[in-house]
Order: C-alpha cells, then structure tokens, then sequence
C-alpha cells in the first residue's frame, strides 16, 4: 500500500491496543504502543532508500528480505529496543506484540497488490502478489481517517472503534476477492485455453488491467463494468539464445526488470548510430496505450553495454534523457 495508508494504519493498531488492558492503564504504554505501531507501520518500507542508489537495486530488493519472515520477528525487537532505551519501565512483551502486528500487518496487505511481496523468504523467493488491491485504495484509507476523526473527536473509544473498522475492511476484502474471482472467470470463458490471467486492480472498483496468457500468445486487455476490452495481442515465446539479447541480460537493470515481471514482451532493434538496443516492456501497466514499466539495454557492436535503464517512464523523450544520463 502507498505511505499514507500505512500510517493511518499504525495510528489504527495504536487505538486498537487500548483493548489490552496493560496498555489501557498505562499512559506511558499507550504513548510507547502508538509511536511503535506507526514505526511499524513504515518498517518494512524503509529499503526505500535503495532508490538512492539505482533503480535495479531498488527493483530488485523492495519487498523483498525487509518483508520476509524474519523480518517481521526483528523489526519489533529493533522498533522495541529503541522505545525501551528511552522509556525502559515499558512492558516489552505487549509492546513487542502489538508492534509485531503493525509490521504484520503492513507486510498482510502488501500481498493483495499487484506488485506483491516476496513474504515467503526465506522459504521462497518467489513473488506473492494477489492482485486484489489497489496500490492506493480510496476506501481503506478513507475508512481509516473517518474512524481516527471519530475517535479523535471524542465520539467514540478507540478499541471498539478500529475493532469495527476492521470488521468491516475484513468483508470488504473479501468481497474485493470474489469481485477478482468474477474477472479471471469471466476473462477464462472467454479464452478457455488461458494457462494465467495476471490482474492489476485500479482505483476504479469495477475496472481492472488484465494480461490473459495463452500457449502462444498474450493478450492484454482491461475488465470494466463486467465487460472485457481486448487491445494488443503479442506472441508468447521464451526469451532466444541470442547472442545480442544474451549479453544485454547481464546489464543490472534488465536483470533486475526479469526478477520482477512476469508478464513482458521483448524487442530488439539497431539504432541510427550503429548500437544494438534491447527493450523488455512488462504488459501489467498499460495506461492510455502506453506501457510505462521497462527496461532498455543498448549495446555497441562488440556486444558492450553502453547505457542501460529500468523503471517508470511515462513518454520516449524522457526515456532517452535518462539512457543519456546513464551514459555519463
């Protein structure tokens, strides 16, 4: 989920853990459960800063060892140790506890995007990503600032208050589950040879990005208002052996662009100025009839990578301003 979504739900899990009675009495706990779930919260988040280093290392690396298994046993010992420096008269279990289901449930949520976690390290790299969710959902963060205003207005406590709110986004995620079910049903009725339907949610409830993968082909195509519009179709084929493609796959960005999609096409072409140009297009992004998520490797003749990028970029022009960068 984006940031500010992740706050609210920390603010979510501080008012909820009034509930515990070793933090309803305690004024000094209720500040130190607060400050550690919206820490929590963001915990899992903070490899973030590996976009100051390059693009394919943050590609390649976010959500992924800051989501895994160990991670949400460490970042509470970190987050509580921290607290527990400056107020060490604090209850390390509960609060160990209740920031442990902050981190959780940070990491919980990450999976029902399209972009997903590798929550399942270290047992598994393999990326989990349910497609349910938007990366930003108006409801979910609306629901939350609507129960803080309540809470914070005096109109109701704050235990019963995120109790229901999570009641209630319980049934929402399920319906926004079966609402997906509907979409791959319907999008496999009408191409019975489907072997994987990959679904991107949209902030639209009722409009979804779809990739429809066949044997021989991919079909990209958007569900809106329970109809499926068909747009480009692409040949589904493994990457070649090829002499040029192969050594472009070495480059970090291409590599990092491979880690990640599993839906792309690829193309090959010589530039004006005699360099190779190698571009993988993941076809989960399609926006306006543009693919926004790429990775571009150009190479000389002799097969050397001369510039390389992978990430968003949202027109050619500012596509080739950062090939040119990377090439300084």
């Amino acid at each position: 989920m984006d940031t500010g979504t992740h706050v609210v739900m920390g603010i979510a899990i501080g008012g909820l853990a009034t509930l515990d009675p070793v933090i309803a009495n305690d004024p000094v706990m209720k500040q130190s459960v607060m400050v550690a779930a919206i820490i929590g919260s963001q915990a899992p988040d903070f490899d973030t800063v590996l976009k100051l280093r390059n693009n394919a290392t943050y590609i390649r690396n976010h959500r992924g060892i800051t989501h895994s298994i160990p991670a949400l046993l460490i970042w509470p010992f970190i987050i509580v140790g921290g607290i527990a420096m400056l107020t060490p008269e604090v209850n390390y279990l509960h609060l160990w506890l209740w920031t442990f289901l902050a981190v959780f449930l940070h990491v919980f949520v990450d999976i029902f995007n399209a972009y997903g976690t590798q929550a399942l390290r270290p047992f598994s790299h393999r990326w989990v990503a349910l497609g349910v969710i938007n990366i930003f959902d108006p409801f979910i963060f609306l629901s939350h600032v609507v129960a803080i205003f309540i809470w914070g207005y005096g109109m109701a406590e704050p235990g019963i208050t995120f109790l229901i709110l999570y009641f209630i986004l319980a049934f929402y995620y399920v319906w926004r589950i079966s609402a997906k079910r509907k979409v791959v049903h319907h999008a496999k009725s009408l191409m019975p040879n489907a072997t994987h339907v990959f679904v991107s949610p949209t902030m639209n409830y009722n409009k979804w990005h779809l990739v429809i993968r066949t044997p021989e082909k991919m079909q990209v195509a958007q569900s809106k208002n329970h109809e499926i519009h068909f747009f480009e179709t692409y040949p589904f084929e493994p990457i070649p052996d090829d002499p040029v493609i192969t050594a472009a796959r070495v480059d970090k960005n291409l590599s990092a662009f491979l880690s990640f999609s599993p839906a792309y096409r690829w193309e090959k072409e010589t530039l004006e100025n005699g360099n190779l140009e190698v571009r993988f297009i993941d076809l989960r992004y399609r926006s306006k009839g543009h693919y926004p998520f790429v990775a571009i490797v150009q190479l000389n003749e002799d097969l050397q990578v001369m510039s390389s990028y992978t990430g968003w970029v949202f027109s050619e022009e500012k596509l080739q301003q950062k090939l040119s960068l990377a090439t300084q």
